[in-house]
């Protein structure tokens, strides 16, 4: 729920240790470098030129950026030596796993599927084919990296020292709101929810007795992303969807229907195309269930109850246990942490610039997927902007001195292997 009232930014760093896979096109290759027995490819460096220039709005002519990339490329494939030599292994689930979340990544930033497929012409399905080896890479000199870190720590003397040696340069703290919220989403009323359920039974009925499922998801499914396809909701693995949606279709059998599942955005009909192992081929047709104004004012007025009670003196992260339905933060008393005013949806910040801490706020409406929420939101400290000090920001500076300790050290170890491991660059 905390981002949903922050900004979506991709927060990418200029991490040039690390090669990102899926972007490009084929090219015509010539090595670039020589690692051991291994090759890197002038392809490789320029996907990753364009990746690097694209995420953080550099100029993918730069020679400085170039030869940086090159020398990141490099490191990988040292470190990629150490984790064989060390037996340092990923499962095929862990791949899989991040190969299908940089693929969800991209088509949210490319828009959908079909774009992102013309961005980089290319299908999905090969995209996930070819670039399969890649991941297992990253993720064998992410293990290597992580494992040289866990044992680091940093002491107090040593955070002081860095923030004396850095504290020029540390960036400005900007205005953070400290904040809890109750989330209540509107509930519809029973017998709503009863014709809704009939409903998807009769479609269901008419798909059993020869109609076409594709034609009935183009007809009649609330989703807008699957149904001019026909409900293909394409290949996913657990954890993808919710809970009570993934139990049903990982419970059928190939080519069978299952009952109208209720889910948060209505109920479904699933039918199982296809199993691969751990992954499931689905389609579906989604029947919403639309709220009205009554259950909106029903919900609102709940939350003003929850409200005045609170300011009656009650404990608010008690009353979030008890009665919010946002499952990352309910069970810690509705906790949102420290917001930086930058990352707040400008919508909200009209909510909180009258606000002084201690205050609880009126009821909000709130975005969830593809409905929505409402919350009352407690702000329980404005933290103003200030420069990074040792007395307000201790955590953050312990943060940032390991940070720059692990980098240091890493670093030692990398210009190590390089005077041990052959390496040439070609170009």
């Amino acid at each position: 729920m905390k981002t949903r009232m922050i900004k979506c930014a991709l927060l990418t760093a200029v991490v040039l240790t690390m090669t990102d896979p899926l972007l490009g096109q084929a090219m015509i290759d010539r090595i670039a470098a020589i690692v051991g027995k291994e090759i890197i490819t002038l392809s490789d460096v320029n996907l990753t030129v364009q990746s690097v220039a694209m995420q953080n709005k550099l100029d993918p002519k730069s020679d400085e950026l170039r030869n940086r990339v090159l020398d990141g490329l490099i490191n990988d494939k040292l470190i990629l030596a150490q984790a064989i030599e060390d037996s340092v292994v990923v499962s095929n689930d862990e791949v899989t796993d991040r190969l299908d979340r940089q693929i969800k990544m991209l088509v949210q930033q490319a828009g959908s599927e079909q774009r992102l497929e013309e961005l980089y012409n290319m299908p999905i399905s090969r995209m996930k084919r070819d670039f399969r080896e890649l991941i297992r890479n990253q993720l064998l000199v992410e293990k290597i990296r992580q494992g040289r870190q866990a044992s680091l720590s940093v002491s107090r003397r040593e955070v002081e020292e860095f923030f004396g040696a850095h504290k020029d340069s540390l960036p400005i703290i900007p205005v953070e709101y400290e904040m809890s919220h109750i989330f209540i989403k509107p509930k519809a009323d029973s017998s709503v929810i009863q014709s809704v359920y009939k409903q998807g039974l009769a479609v269901l009925d008419s798909i059993k007795a020869g109609g076409d499922f594709a034609n009935f998801a183009r007809r009649y499914s609330s989703d807008p992303g699957s149904a001019p396809g026909g409900g293909d909701l394409g290949w996913f693995r657990r954890g993808v969807f919710e809970k009570e949606f993934e139990e049903a279709a990982f419970a059928l059998k190939d080519g069978e229907l299952s009952k109208p599942i209720k889910t948060t955005y209505g109920y479904h009909i699933i039918q199982l195309m296809e199993r691969r192992g751990e992954s499931v081929h689905t389609r579906h047709i989604l029947f919403s269930i639309e709220q009205s104004k009554a259950d909106d004012d029903s919900t609102i007025t709940e939350l003003n109850r929850l409200r005045a009670r609170a300011q009656s003196g009650e404990s608010f992260p008690v009353l979030a246990k008890k009665y919010s339905e946002d499952p990352e933060s309910k069970d810690i008393g509705g906790d949102l942490g420290k917001i930086p005013v930058d990352q707040i949806e400008s919508a909200f910040m009209e909510v909180l610039k009258p606000m002084k801490s201690g205050e609880i706020s009126a009821p909000v409406k709130v975005p969830l997927g593809t409905g929505y929420g409402y919350h009352i939101v407690w702000v329980r400290s404005i933290s103003p902007e200030h420069a990074m000090n040792l007395t307000d920001d201790y955590r953050r500076l312990e943060q940032l001195a390991l940070q720059f300790k692990t980098n240091e050290n890493f670093q030692k170890w990398v210009e190590e292997m390089r005077k041990n491991i052959y390496w040439e660059k070609k170009i």
